[in-house]
């Protein structure tokens, strides 16, 4: 009995061994691989390198196991895997696994290894321009990381899963709902896709509550998503018609049929059966793929990727154009001056008229990266712009969107640290803002000064002013009551500080070229005129002269200019100018000196154009020493001494009165600084 059972077990083992020794998983594997069935094509290859005698072609499956992981952009795998074949010789047969392992090492960020592989690969094939280029994108990279734009980035945990989730487009007008693609399983689709080994892709919806937060993503009712893949949608001005990629297959899944877009009217909060919508007026159309549709903000044009004869590249982007009276749309325009030899797709047509995509053929940061073109005219594009980091990364980096004119919206990316294979991102861009503020402080006291009055003036004549608080603070930041803020980009202030018995205080400030918030500190200090009721001197940088003579030395107009320059700020008040000697010689002489010596500092600010009434000299001789006659003996040596006798021979000013108005009987108008009269 067991011999009767044990034999036909037997049999059926050998029948087996026979059947897998006869079937050529090489053959079976490059099949796969011919189809875009990388997932299936993996687990072949490596039977087949089991099974394979031969080094070259144990080699080469070791490349194509690389090149499956890099299709459905497992990168670090791939680099395992390249390297294996590097290992084994594979690059002697085709150097080309030098410029994929390049390739996958600057999607790993990992520019400076990558650098390597591409001039490997290039000293074998120096005219190679893809070679060349990836060389270059990987300086660049390294540049834009190092000065990244001044985008903050957010990954959307509430609308991303551990499967694909990319493409959203807004649902309404408001911007507050999104539809997206996802791979996830609770879609209408029960297969898998054989190319990333995950559900065929659906269509969900989410919405934004009033704070802020969106809802769980919903799949897209029955009329719209079905068993195939349904790809990135678009919808009309009004919200209310909605285009999107169909890609299907086959009954049995096995094999890709072609991609084309659909359309379906929004029906209260589900839309209607989705019907074909011809975009080319071709017999052999449905040999092609047409995807990634986007509407422009008045619904004139449709912009989409297309493999249709006429382009640049694999995929290029294309428009067509609406004829309000004809009511028909136009045979597909190729967008000029954007596409690449290489996939050019997921076009945005923002409502600031530029024109958004993406594109492997233009240099980038690592896989496929974003980019915006300008308009050179009706159907003509050019100026092309990677985005550059970090709205770009090394992986791969597409289908933004913006709302309406604002720097900020959402795109995809499967760059690292994310939930899923591909996750949605939000961008904005925050305002650069600048203030600038301060406290102004009592010169002497360094008491805080309240209820000074801050005068900020632009470079078009605009002033606004600001009074000082218990604190003596002050601060030029948002308009009370608004949004607006007083310090704008690219200006030039000045500033003055005033209040009654002080001397005013100036300065000034810039944004221009200031590229980053700022906050600008300015402190004022502020000369009192008056203390418990009585007018004070005012000391200013020393005026010197010779012993015994009252003509100005050089370095006295100097100082004198000082006291110039505050009559021109304080054009109100009326000054004492003040001479005095020290204590050697006659009383009489001294003050004749004295006199003197405050006449020569009117009159030289007389010449410089203040009038003659904002001035009154007065000499007041050795009656007001700083340092007696006693003071100045008990210095012990002559250089200390003389010092003394030095601070004596003094000029100071005080404020008499402020509120000075020219006579019109022609006084003398303050004047501009010039030359020396």
């Amino acid at each position: 009995m067991k011999i009767v059972k044990i034999v036909p077990i037997i049999l059926a083992l050998l029948v087996s061994s026979v059947a897998f020794a006869q079937k050529n998983f090489t053959e079976i594997a490059d099949a796969s691989f011919e189809h875009h069935k990388y997932h299936g094509a993996i687990e072949e290859y490596k039977k087949a390198y089991s099974k394979e005698k031969k080094d070259s072609e144990k080699a080469r499956i070791l490349f194509q196991i690389g090149e499956c992981y890099h299709k459905f952009m497992d990168e670090k795998q791939a680099e395992v895997w390249y390297k294996k074949a590097v290992k084994a010789g594979y690059a002697n047969i085709e150097p080309i696994v030098w410029h994929q392992l390049g390739v996958v090492l600057k999607l790993q960020e990992k520019y400076e290894k990558a650098e390597v592989e591409f001039e490997n690969y290039l000293k074998v094939v120096p005219g190679d321009a893809k070679a060349k280029a990836g060389l270059e994108s990987c300086k660049l990279a390294e540049q834009w990381k190092a000065k990244p734009t001044k985008h903050d980035i957010h990954n959307e945990v509430m609308l991303n899963s551990k499967f694909y989730d990319y493409s959203p487009t807004f649902a309404d007008k408001k911007n507050q709902s999104l539809i997206f693609v996802s791979s996830r399983p609770d879609g209408m689709g029960d297969g898998l896709d054989p190319n990333s080994g995950e559900h065929y892709p659906d269509l969900f919806y989410t919405k934004k509550d009033r704070k802020g937060k969106w809802s769980t993503p919903v799949p897209l009712n029955e009329t719209v998503n079905t068993s195939h893949s349904e790809g990135s949608a678009a919808l009309d001005r009004k919200k209310s018609m909605m285009y999107f990629m169909r890609c299907e297959s086959d009954k049995k899944g096995k094999k890709d049929l072609h991609c084309h877009i659909y359309k379906a009217q929004k029906m209260g909060n589900n839309f209607g059966e989705a019907t074909l919508f011809d975009l080319w007026d071709d017999t052999a159309a449905y040999r092609y793929n047409f995807g990634y549709p986007s509407m422009s903000s008045n619904d004139e044009y449709m912009y989409f990727s297309s493999n249709i004869p006429g382009g640049k590249g694999h995929n290029d982007i294309w428009f067509i154009k609406y004829d309000k009276k004809a009511k028909t749309w136009t045979q597909p325009i190729n967008a000029e001056g954007i596409n690449t030899p290489e996939d050019d797709v997921f076009p945005f047509i923002a409502e600031n008229g530029k024109l958004y995509f993406a594109s492997e053929g233009h240099l980038g940061m690592g896989g496929m990266d974003m980019f915006v073109a300008t308009s050179q005219g009706e159907d003509q594009w050019g100026d092309v712009q990677n985005l550059k980091f970090p709205l770009n990364s090394s992986a791969d980096d597409f289908g933004i969107i913006f709302e309406g004119k604002q720097e900020k919206g959402y795109f995809t990316s499967n760059r690292r640290n994310g939930r899923g294979g591909d996750d949605i991102y939000s961008f904005y861009t925050a305002p650069i803002i600048y203030k600038i503020s301060g406290t102004v402080y009592e010169i002497g006291s360094l008491e805080p000064v309240q209820g000074a009055v801050v005068k900020l003036t632009d470079n078009q004549g605009v002033s606004v002013e600001l009074i000082t608080d218990e604190a003596g603070k002050y601060s030029f930041n948002v308009k009370e009551g608004t949004k607006d803020r007083y310090i704008q980009p690219e200006t030039s202030y000045t500033m003055d500080v005033t209040k009654k018995d002080y001397l005013s205080a100036k300065t000034e400030e810039s944004t221009v070229g200031v590229e980053e918030s700022t906050e600008f500190i300015h402190d004022f200090n502020i000369q009192p005129t008056i203390v418990d009721g009585q007018k004070i001197e005012i000391k200013f940088p020393e005026v010197l002269y010779d012993l015994a003579k009252y003509s100005l030395r050089p370095e006295s107009k100097d100082s004198l200019n000082f006291l110039y320059q505050t009559l021109i700020d304080n054009p109100t008040i009326v000054i004492e100018l003040s001479a005095h000697t020290d204590s050697r010689g006659s009383d009489n002489s001294n003050q004749t000196l004295s006199e003197n010596r405050a006449k020569s500092c009117v009159d030289y600010l007389i010449e410089k154009g203040i009038a003659a009434d904002r001035m009154v000299a007065v000499g007041y001789g050795e009656n007001k020493l700083i340092f007696s006659d006693a003071d100045i003996a008990k210095f012990k040596t002559k250089e200390e001494q003389e010092a003394a006798h030095q601070k004596n021979r003094r000029t100071v000013f005080s404020v008499l009165r402020d509120d000075y108005v020219p006579q019109s009987s022609g006084a003398t108008e303050d004047k501009v600084p010039g030359e020396e009269q």
